[in-house]
C-alpha cells in the first residue's frame, strides 16, 4: 500500500487523482486492523514478571526504584572532613546489597565505589594473603564494573612474605590511579568478617587495625560498613572505629513502592485498579522485598487467568495472592522467627498477632501477659522493625509478617495442645 501510495503521488495519469483517495483508505484499514492483531497478540501472552525474588539488583537491572534520600545522604557524609566510617544499617532483605550496586549511577561520579562482599571469599579465605587478595581482587573488579577505571594489579604470590605491607604498598598504587578523585570502599555483610575473627581465622588486631588505620591516615578514602547489626551489637568493631555515622535503611516510601508495583519497568503490561494497588501498600508496608514477592505472586495469578482478564488487577487479586506470597517467603519469615527473636520476643508477636489487622496493644494489656523482661523484649522487637508504637499501645508494622506469625501461632498451638 506504501509503495502503490507513493507510485499514485508521483503519476501524472488521470487515474492516479481518483484512485489516491482509495488507497489511502484501504492504507488506514490494514494499519489499524495490524494494530488490532498486534494488541489481541499481546493480551493473549502471559505478563513476563519484572519482579526479582531473594537475590540482590544489579546496576542493570531497571527495576531498581527509590532510595535518592539514602544515598543523598550518604554523599552528604562523605564529604564531612572529619571522614567518618559509615554504617549502613538494615534489616535482612530491606535492600541494602542492592542499594550498593546501584550507588555507583545514583553517587558523583568522582566517587569510586569499590564494592566488597564480605560473604564471599574473602572472609572464606584460609590465611591473611589470601583475605587481602579477594579484597584487593574484589575492588579492582568494582572500579572496572562502576567506573571503568583500572587499578594496579596485586598477585597472590607478592603478599605471601608479608601480606599487610604489601596490601598497604599496593594501597598507595591505588590512590595514585585515583587521582582527585574518592575511593569508598563498601564491606558488605561485614558480620560475616566478625564471624571469622571471632573463630580466630584472622587475626582481629591485624584486620580492623589495618582498616582503622585506612580511615586515619588514607583521606582519599572512605569507608562503608553494610550489615543488619549496629557495631553496638558487634563489640570487637565498635572499639576499632570511632564515630561511626549510621544510615538506617528501611522501608520503601509509598510513592516509591507504588512505582515498583505499578510501574517497575517500561511498557509494564499489567495495570491496577487504585484499590488493588493501595492493598498491596497496605500489606507490605513498602518492604522492598514483600512487594516484590506479593507482586510476582500477582504476575503468575493474572498468567492463570482469561485473556479478557488478564491485564488489570483487582483487589480481589490482592488478597487471592498473599497466602501464596507467604508460603512462597517462608524462608523469609523463618528467619525472623528463628534468627531475629527470642522467645519472649516470638510468644509477644504471636499474642499480638492473633488480635487482627491493623489492631494496636496497649502496654497494660502486655504488662499483664508478659510481665517479665517486657521492656526488653519491646525494644529489642522496635529495633528490629517488626512492631510500632501506635496510639499509646504497639501493632505490627507489616500485615504480611503479622499473618505470618497468626499461621505459625496457630500452629503452634495445635502441637501444644497434642
Amino acid at each position: 500500500m506504501d509503495g502503490l501510495l507513493r507510485e499514485l503521488t508521483r503519476s501524472s495519469e488521470r487515474y492516479a487523482v481518483r484512485f489516491r483517495p482509495v488507497v489511502t483508505s484501504w492504507r488506514q484499514i490494514v494499519a489499524e486492523r495490524i494494530k488490532d492483531v498486534v494488541k489481541a497478540v499481546e493480551q493473549s501472552q502471559e505478563i513476563d514478571s519484572p519482579y526479582v525474588i531473594g537475590v540482590p539488583l544489579t546496576e542493570r537491572q531497571e527495576i531498581f526504584v527509590g532510595r535518592a534520600d539514602i544515598s543523598a545522604r550518604i554523599e552528604q557524609l562523605l564529604l564531612d572532613r572529619r571522614r567518618p566510617p559509615l554504617l549502613l544499617y538494615g534489616q535482612r532483605r530491606m535492600g541494602k546489597t542492592s542499594l550498593l550496586n546501584n550507588l555507583g549511577r545514583l553517587l558523583p561520579s568522582t566517587i569510586i565505589p569499590l564494592f566488597v562482599d564480605l560473604q564471599g571469599p574473602a572472609s572464606q579465605a584460609s590465611d591473611h594473603a589470601g583475605f587481602l587478595y579477594n579484597i584487593a581482587r574484589s575492588m579492582t573488579e568494582s572500579a572496572d564494573r562502576q567506573r571503568s577505571l583500572p587499578l594496579p594489579a596485586l598477585s597472590r604470590e607478592s603478599l605471601a612474605d608479608d601480606p599487610f605491607t604489601r596490601f598497604d604498598e599496593w594501597l598507595d598504587g591505588v590512590e595514585r590511579v585515583l587521582g582527585s578523585n574518592t575511593a569508598l570502599l563498601i564491606l558488605d555483610e561485614f558480620e560475616s568478617l566478625d564471624g571469622a575473627l571471632a573463630i580466630g581465622k584472622f587475626s582481629e588486631t591485624a584486620v580492623l587495625g589495618m582498616l582503622r588505620h585506612l580511615i586515619q591516615h588514607r583521606p582519599r578514602f572512605k569507608v562503608l560498613l553494610a550489615g543488619s547489626h549496629t557495631l553496638d551489637e558487634l563489640h570487637r568493631w565498635a572499639s576499632y572505629l570511632i564515630n561511626v555515622q549510621v544510615v538506617k535503611l528501611g522501608y520503601l516510601k509509598e510513592a516509591e513502592a507504588r512505582q515498583l508495583i505499578e510501574q517497575p519497568v517500561k511498557d509494564f503490561a499489567l495495570s491496577y485498579e487504585p484499590e488493588a494497588s493501595r492493598r498491596v501498600w497496605d500489606l507490605t508496608r513498602g518492604h522492598p522485598f514483600l512487594t516484590q514477592l506479593l507482586c510476582a505472586e500477582i504476575v503468575a495469578l493474572k498468567n492463570e487467568q482469561e485473556t479478557s482478564a488478564r491485564r488489570r488487577a483487582m483487589i480481589s487479586d490482592v488478597e487471592a495472592a498473599a497466602p501464596e506470597a507467604i508460603n512462597h517467603g517462608s524462608l523469609f519469615f523463618a528467619d525472623i522467627q528463628r534468627n531475629q527473636v527470642d522467645a519472649a520476643g516470638l510468644a509477644l508477636l504471636r499474642y499480638m498477632a492473633a488480635r487482627g489487622e491493623g489492631a494496636a496493644v496497649n502496654r497494660e494489656d502486655l504488662s499483664g501477659q508478659f510481665a517479665d523482661a517486657l521492656e526488653q523484649t519491646l525494644d529489642s522487637l522496635l529495633r528490629r522493625d517488626l512492631i510500632e508504637p501506635v496510639n499509646g499501645g504497639f501493632s505490627f508494622q507489616v500485615e504480611m509478617i503479622r499473618r505470618w506469625f497468626t499461621q505459625t501461632g496457630h500452629s503452634f498451638s495445635k502441637i501444644e495442645s497434642r
